[in-house]
């Protein structure tokens, strides 16, 4: 019963969503305000049925009811109840209700704490996110109905992916649904801004709190889908340029440029034709990933549907919305004042220099995710784009972005002095050269574009740092003094030294594990030792073990120092999956600090022996960590005061008029 009520609350979502695109977009056009407030209670309620809806999927699946062919396809009763419920969106279907269930959320949120957005503002942003949600519904009630039954039911199920049946999927993908889908709202204020012709600042203060929300649950997603990518999968890596990955990557780089963006807009009244085209962009890119991973049209253990059918309503879906949106931008661009001026040299400067970096970048990631597709839809051949390509084409145009970063802070509006600003960071310009010296002299002087590259990460820590204490009149006033004005300081700053900070600790990892990593490959027997980075491994065999629904054998490794002394132990496994017979290598880890001791067991060998690859990594946990601190910086932000949805009184004031007059 609760599965054709979930089914129900779909078709009924269904309707809701068409019903909040039509009338307040008929009532912001004829002005009719009782139309137009429409839009709101209808978002709350879609939202609710789509939760009723997913909430039905989500107990199908715990009670392990194997009369719907999703869960018969996802699931098994032996699979433990953390992983019943993750895997509900751990298929093409479920993760489609899941990105429609995010996507009904931030139109209620619009909807419920958008009270002061103008009326007509807000009712055409409520009806372009109702048209959204009514596509994607009709493409999961038409090609993926995740209710669908089959008769008879069978006795058990097939079982979840295997590589999936971890605790990162109850995380990662939400918090990457929240990124992607979340970038809807700024697509959303575009169009209805768009559609009405006007584009100030106080739309850019509206936008920007739901573009740094978003960002910051896409960083957060990215990062956690990097470390689970890095421990399930046995590899050892974290990052390996796939096309999905490269998915959600493309929307982080012009998000990044667009929350720039937009606070340039909102503080000068200029780059309003680059926020709105970036807003724009990012969802499209979004939808783009969507697609890529949808479509059947790659291969890589994050797609979930092979079905042509989806790949061309999607694409269909695709082709309507980017290419919708980008003929309105093109129509309404010409109309669009330029805004404030400023001097090349000048924070608006910087964050233009910013924006080019970042697009431009982005345009490369997106060349080689695209470039074998096209080859193979024109000549049928396969080829692949890997890692050289994107370090030797990204990478060139990353670097001076992260030289410039901290730039951009300490530079004034409109009109600044180069000079000035680089002797305000002589302090951190020094600490990072002392840093790059350290890593050659005394690291290792075999890898100087290696120690280059730490001097860059400490230059972007060090940076943001010294743009506190700058702000707080350290050195110019008592320390007392500059403490209170450190700590009267709004969030906003504070998030963006530390988003800064993040980018540079990620950048610090990033350098150390690529050029500093020790890697040993090698066959061991029981009690045989090996040494690696000063530490000995001491292999101590093979053991059974069974789990809920599957079995393995587990390699304990004894770890020391090279004085002797223990260190503990470090457990991996190959595990099998009774009901799939899928094998997966369940990688052994011991961090010790910021590094890590990566082991992963291989195939067994015909004189008993078990083929080993061990890795030290050093600083690799700074590649998350700096992730984590760019979302704390983020969420800081988000929690300004200053950064409400909404404009200022004497704003909103003028808005409130102008309505009335339209009125």
């Amino acid at each position: 019963m609760s599965v054709e009520l979930g089914h129900f609350a779909l078709v009924l979502a269904l309707a809701l969503a068409l019903v909040q695109f039509c009338v307040p977009f008929v009532g912001a056009r004829i002005g009719s305000a009782r139309l137009m407030h429409v839009g709101g209670p209808v978002a709350i309620t879609g939202f609710a049925f789509l939760a009723i809806s997913f909430a039905a999927l989500v107990l199908a699946y715990v009670q392990s009811d194997f009369s719907v062919a999703n869960v018969w396809e996802n699931s098994h009763s032996a699979k433990p109840l953390l992983f019943k419920i993750t895997g509900t969106w751990g298929n093409h279907e479920g993760s489609m209700l899941l990105w429609v269930l995010i996507l009904s959320l931030f139109g209620a949120l619009v909807a419920a704490f958008g009270r002061n957005l103008p009326p007509s503002l807000k009712a055409n942003v409520l009806a372009v996110q109702g048209l959204v949600a009514a596509a994607f519904l009709l493409f999961i009630l038409f090609t993926s109905n995740p209710f669908a039954r089959l008769q008879p039911a069978p006795i058990e199920g097939r079982d979840l992916n295997p590589i999936l049946q971890d605790v990162g999927l109850a995380i990662h993908p939400p918090l990457l649904y929240l990124g992607y889908v979340g970038f809807s709202i700024s697509f959303s204020f575009a169009i209805a801004a768009l559609i009405e012709g006007r584009i100030d600042a106080a739309w850019a203060r509206w936008v920007r709190p739901w573009t740094l929300a978003a960002w910051a649950f896409l960083t957060g997603g990215i990062a956690v889908g990097s470390y689970w990518a890095y421990y399930e999968l046995g590899w050892g890596g974290f990052w390996f340029w796939d096309p999905v990955e490269n998915a959600s990557f493309l929307p982080w780089l012009t998000g990044t440029a667009l929350l720039h963006s937009a606070l340039v807009m909102e503080k000068r009244s200029a780059l309003k034709i680059w926020t709105v085209l970036l807003s724009i962009l990012t969802f499209s890119l979004s939808l783009l990933g969507t697609f890529l991973v949808r479509s059947g049209v790659l291969t890589s253990v994050h797609t979930f549907a092979s079905d042509p059918t989806r790949g061309v309503f999607i694409l269909a879906i695709l082709i309507f919305f980017i290419g919708g949106a980008l003929a309105l931008f093109a129509l309404r661009a010409a109309a669009l004042a330029p805004g404030g001026l400023f001097a090349p040299i000048s924070r608006e400067g910087a964050l233009v220099l910013n924006n080019l970096l970042l697009t431009t970048a982005a345009a490369t990631v997106l060349v080689g995710t695209l470039y074998p597709l096209v080859v193979e839809a024109i000549t049928g051949e396969k080829i692949s784009v890997g890692a050289p390509f994107f370090n030797l084409t990204f990478v060139p145009l990353f670097l001076p972005l992260l030289v410039a970063v901290p730039f951009g802070p300490v530079l004034a509006w409109k009109r600044a002095d180069l000079l000035a600003a680089a002797q305000r960071l002589h302090l951190a310009f020094a600490m990072a050269v002392l840093g790059a010296f350290f890593a050659y002299f005394l690291v290792d002087r075999a890898t100087a574009l290696a120690a280059a590259g730490i001097g860059i990460g400490l230059w972007l820590v060090f940076g943001a740092l010294i743009d506190l204490a700058l702000k707080a009149g350290a050195g110019k006033t008592p320390i007392a003094t500059s403490l209170r004005r450190l700590k009267g300081l709004p969030l906003s700053v504070f998030g963006t030294a530390l988003a800064h900070a993040g980018l540079g600790l990620t950048t610090l990892g990033v350098v150390c594990v690529t050029a500093l990593e020790t890697e040993r490959i090698l066959t061991m027997h029981s009690g045989q030792s090996t040494e690696i980075s000063g530490f000995t491994l001491q292999f101590e065999g093979m053991r059974p073990f069974t789990g809920p629904n599957y079995t393995e054998e587990r390699g304990r490794f004894l770890l020391s120092g090279t004085d002797g002394r223990q260190l503990g132990e470090i457990v991996s496994s190959k595990r099998v999956y009774t009901a799939r017979g899928t094998p997966t290598t369940e990688a052994g880890i011991r961090t010790m600090g910021l590094s890590q001791l990566y082991v992963s067991l291989g195939d067994p060998t015909v004189d008993g022996g078990r083929v080993v690859r061990i890795w030290w990594k050093p600083m690799v946990t700074l590649i998350w960590l700096g992730a984590l601190v760019m979302v704390v910086g983020g969420s800081l932000s988000l929690m300004d005061r200053r950064l409400r949805v909404g404009a200022p009184a004497g704003r909103k004031a003028a808005l409130a008029g102008a309505e009335g007059r339209r009125g």
